[in-house]
């Protein structure tokens, strides 16, 4: 029995989520959020928002979360009082002094407790009178996006000029457009380095604006990664739009075409906005794909497993950031396709994909990933009895993924042949 437009549904999208909880907190609660994510780290983040708000705590631990320790670590450094910030292991690895020397810089007190450069931090927060600040953006796009989630709360606002070219540029411009829906004016240069903010307008911001979340297009690549795997079944996803989303992963769908996967928009046949997004496989992929993934490298994982299970050769950059996720991503995805028959190698910035037959092979390790979790998963429609540690990672970004493949799954019982 072929699928005929099964519906998917995606979580939302928890960048956006995480991005408004920060700015309704800075701005006095005045939005009314719609659809927020379920995501852990969302849930997180109200959470840790939620004790601030009440003063119940002045310890802050992240989990292994690092939008929201970012995030936490700009609004704490302006938040007058004396805060700590900590996370899990994997958390304490993760770059954050390119963000503490910018607020340093501001006039922001932060000491780190334990390893220079690496959390835990001792912050004490008071509104800082410095408007002009420098960044690294290297190794982080949510440094530059901290940053910016606090300028309007700054007196004179906030001027922020790159030192070099962003990883992620998306969700800087995905940050830029959330501040420009609540009303707070913000500027780029010509050449995209210098970022402005306004302070908040003397008549406020938006009173009572209600704000609805996007499905979350990085969640949509493991459904793209299913329909590669599943030729000629559609799969539909409600919520999605890619012609009026700031959502730079909608990259998934232009790469997935290289994998043979088409996708259409569907439009409310009552208004002209539109409702979701439908994907099949054609069965039909280019023998090879490049691609640079700096702009999208959430993106990797599932593009990545997909390459190996179809046999495309796969020159893959942009991948240098990929090491400093909630896992080495780079090395995650190396060691699990190579236990199950696949060729990869990887420099420095490049990872190439040579075509070989998969197989199952023994349980895969997730290394504490949601994104490696999943895209493993999907092989799983392929190779039934194939089983993944530690599954429920996943809840970090997708709590319902493993219904949703269950979904698939049941709709498609031929999927081995």
């Amino acid at each position: 029995m072929k699928t005929n437009d099964l519906h998917i549904e995606l979580p939302a999208s928890k960048s956006l989520s995480n991005r408004w909880l920060v700015l309704n907190h800075l701005a006095g609660y005045p939005f009314v959020l719609r659809n927020l994510s379920t995501a852990d780290d969302t849930q997180l983040l109200q959470a840790l928002l939620s004790q601030l708000r009440r003063g119940s705590t002045t310890h802050f631990h992240c989990n292994n979360a690092g939008t929201v320790a970012r995030f936490l670590l700009a609004l704490l450094a302006v938040t007058p009082g004396q805060w700590t910030l900590s996370g899990d292991e994997r958390l304490k690895q993760r770059p954050i002094s390119p963000l503490v020397d910018a607020l340093r810089s501001m006039g922001c007190h932060i000491e780190y407790t334990d390893k220079e450069g690496r959390l835990p931090v001792l912050i004490t927060g008071h509104i800082p009178q410095h408007k002009m600040v420098e960044i690294n953006p290297t190794a982080s796009s949510q440094f530059v996006s901290a940053m910016l989630l606090i300028g309007p709360f700054l007196p004179q606002g906030l001027t922020l000029t790159l030192t070099d070219r962003p990883a992620s540029r998306p969700y800087i411009d995905m940050t830029c457009t959330v501040l420009r829906q609540a009303g707070i004016e913000t500027t780029v240069s010509a050449n995209r380095r210098v970022y402005r903010v306004a302070p908040i307008p003397p008549e406020g911001l938006k009173k009572n604006l209600a704000v609805s979340i996007e499905r979350d297009w990085s969640s949509a690549s493991y459904i793209y990664s299913a329909a590669a795997l599943l030729p000629h079944h559609r799969l539909r996803m409600p919520g999605l739009s890619l012609s009026s989303t700031c959502q730079g992963d909608k990259a998934v769908a232009p790469i997935f075409e290289h994998l043979g996967v088409t996708s259409r928009e569907v439009r409310s046949p009552y208004r002209a906005t539109v409702r979701s997004v439908t994907v099949e496989g054609t069965g039909l992929p280019d023998s090879t794909l490049e691609y640079n993934f700096i702009d999208c490298p959430d993106l990797l994982p599932a593009v990545v497993v997909t390459c190996a299970a179809l046999g495309v050769k796969a020159r893959l950059r942009g991948i240098k950031n990929l090491r400093l996720k909630e896992s080495d991503r780079i090395n995650a995805l190396k060691q699990e396709l190579e236990k199950m028959g696949g060729h990869i190698t990887h420099t420095a910035t490049e990872l190439r994909i040579a075509p070989a037959t998969l197989h199952p092979t023994s349980p895969v390790n997730t290394y504490g990933d949601h994104r490696i979790a999943m895209a493993f998963g999907i092989l799983s429609l392929r190779f039934p009895d194939l089983m993944i540690n530690d599954s429920g990672q996943v809840s970090k970004s997708f709590p319902d993924f493993w219904h949703q493949l269950e979904t698939i799954r049941k709709s498609i019982p031929d999927v081995t042949n």
